[in-house]
């Protein structure tokens, strides 16, 4: 069978793709080693491709047809029963359809279950309002106890996926739809729930990047290097617990801040930065990119991305214009340690 080419995509395409088709790998792998593990769908295992576990471990293997509420509900009862649930539908469905079933059976009962979150943002963009989903981040993040994850790769989700599973308590991973280029060349890096990956040094601004915009943050700081701009790129990973420290050092050093997702930038990355910022009592000159409180047209992700500045030339946009932004002159900051 040919496979599509350009912005014609189709189910197979996925399978020699990233995001979804490496969790999908991982978590079988993981599977076959730890009888522990149980994968859980609501009748979305070949897009979402958690059906590659049903493949190979058929027997641990559970769909629940459209009926998510159902399927977080009985992932809480499997946790506390000693097995470790690996949850995976649309985020949309996840985040709002069934939030209460999470918040509640999952979150406040503190259960070990593991949420992979396929189709977010805008990654599914032709799909419609309906199939977006650029709220989950701020719904995930307000939840107790959730650890909220949204990796920049297939890479960088499988080294998610296996931290997730070695530590106890409700994980939320954040993926695309499955057509998201790469950004690590190999697993030859760290990663550590909590804790930044610093992709390019800076002093002028910092970009803070999570999920996909991460690639795009990495492409803006190099042309803007290229204009003599000294540009640091924080791939900002996990949201909760935010690398606090990171944010604070970038805030110290280069006092211009510019954060980017693909999410609402009400609730999301941009709002926990400028948290953790406020909170220091530390100032600077700031800039959230994002859905700036609306709804995203239906469009091809690259497109919606371009249009709603969150590219590579978007974001290089907004490096020139907070660069040239003032901030009060506070170089003493008696406070510091």
């Amino acid at each position: 069978m040919a496979k599509a080419q350009g912005l014609t995509w189709t189910v197979e395409d996925a399978d020699q793709m990233t995001q979804a088709e490496i969790y999908g790998a991982v978590i079988t792998q993981m599977g076959q080693k730890d009888k522990r593990l149980v994968a859980l769908t609501a009748d979305l295992a070949r897009s979402t491709k958690i059906g590659k576990f049903e493949e190979k471990i058929p027997e641990r293997f559970f769909n629940f047809g459209i009926a998510e509420a159902n399927m977080f509900a009985v992932a809480s009862g499997m946790a506390d029963a000693g097995l470790i649930p690996i949850v995976s539908t649309f985020a949309v469905f996840s985040s709002l359809r069934a939030a209460e079933f999470v918040r509640t059976d999952i979150c406040y009962q503190k259960r070990n279950v593991k949420i992979i979150a396929t189709h977010s943002g805008t990654s599914f963009g032709q799909a419609g309002t309906t199939h977006h989903c650029t709220e989950d981040l701020a719904v995930m993040r307000a939840l107790a106890g959730m650890t909220v994850i949204a990796p920049a790769d297939a890479l960088e989700t499988a080294k998610a996926v296996e931290a997730a599973v070695a530590m106890d308590g409700p994980v939320y991973i954040r993926i695309g739809r499955g057509f998201e280029p790469p950004l690590h060349k190999d697993l030859g890096f760290e990663f550590q729930i909590g804790k930044a990956i610093q992709l390019r040094e800076g002093t002028d601004l910092t970009v803070i990047a999570t999920g996909v915009p991460v690639r795009h943050a990495v492409e803006a700081a190099d042309l803007a290097k290229q204009q003599g701009h000294s540009v640091r790129v924080l791939d900002m990973h996990t949201l909760k617990p935010l690398d606090e420290a990171a944010v604070l050092a970038a805030v110290k050093d280069t006092r211009r801040i510019v954060t980017v997702e693909d999410h609402s930038v009400v609730g999301g990355l941009g709002t926990a930065v400028a948290e953790a910022i406020a909170r220091s009592g530390k100032g600077c000159a700031f800039r959230s990119l994002g859905y700036q409180d609306c709804y995203s047209i239906v469009g091809y992700p690259d497109d919606l991305q371009h249009h709603y500045c969150i590219d590579g030339d978007g974001i290089l946009a907004a490096i020139g214009e907070v660069l040239k932004a003032d901030f009060e002159a506070d170089e003493d900051w008696a406070d510091e340690d």
